[in-house]
């Protein structure tokens, strides 16, 4: 089986700018590559931040941010996950997507499924068509963005191909107790790993506390943080999977 060292960065964003994050972003990485990571996982629109109004920055899928990516992934020798903001040829509404880069040039996509009706993401956002399982070094990991996390059936639905879940987000201060339940009880549920990494800082009127974790497939939260910008690291072991799904066969109860 597989073991793999994820890094959840949890960072601030200059506000609709990719550029400067970029730089911010560099440290960072860095400080995952050197403490071994295979994986580094940045937030939600992870160069820009989350705002409905994203005509302004959106990219292309190839863009500066996929860009950096690839780039960051192939010097450091890690794959690296997060968000973008991107507007595909043809279409006039957005995608917000998924990427996750491979140090070789392998590029995995996914688009969000549920787009944040209550803010009216809805209305500048296509909804993802379908989820999305790939290997990472051994590790069968399946990614959603931030409002994603409150759908369980989803979740569900991919649970005897995952080992790892990796949710990105901007979740704002005022329902942080949402995203940490919610994170403990994807793992629980599912008896996976799971991955939360959430933006800190303020922008356009929202305050971001963090609150990234890393939990293990019985809720136990193996790591996490709070307000600071900070590098998360914890080794994820499919063989704690299968056993934990081993000695608890719950899933094989379960009717979706």
């Amino acid at each position: 089986m597989a073991r793999l060292r994820v890094a959840a960065i949890q960072h601030d964003i200059a506000w609709q700018d990719s550029a400067s994050t970029h730089d911010r972003l560099d440290p960072l990485i860095e400080v995952a590559a050197a403490g071994g990571a295979g994986a580094a996982v940045f937030t939600e629109m992870f160069a820009t931040g989350f705002a409905v109004e994203a005509d302004s920055f959106a990219q292309a899928p190839d863009g500066p941010s996929a860009v950096f990516l690839r780039d960051r992934a192939r010097r450091h020798g890690l794959w690296l996950l997060g968000s973008i903001a991107v507007r595909d040829p043809g279409e006039d509404r957005l995608r917000n997507r998924f990427y996750a880069v491979a140090p070789d040039g392998r590029v995995v996509t996914y688009d969000k499924r549920h787009p944040f009706t209550f803010g009216g993401e809805h209305h500048r956002f296509v909804s993802g068509d379908s989820t999305v399982t790939f290997d990472l070094d051994g590790v069968r990991v399946s990614p959603f963005v931030c409002y994603d996390l409150r759908f369980a059936d989803d979740f569900w639905a991919l649970a005897t191909t995952t080992d790892l879940y990796v949710v990105v987000a901007n979740w704002p201060a005022p329902r942080r107790e949402h995203w940490s339940t919610l994170l403990r009880a994807r793992a629980i549920e599912n008896q996976a790993y799971v991955v939360g990494v959430n933006r800190v800082g303020s922008a356009d009127g929202l305050d971001y506390v963090g609150d990234s974790a890393i939990i293990d497939p019985l809720g136990n939260v193996l790591t996490s943080a709070w307000t600071e910008q900070t590098v998360l690291m914890a080794d994820v072991d499919t063989d704690r999977v299968t056993a934990t799904r081993e000695r608890f066969p719950f899933l094989a109860d379960r009717r979706v």
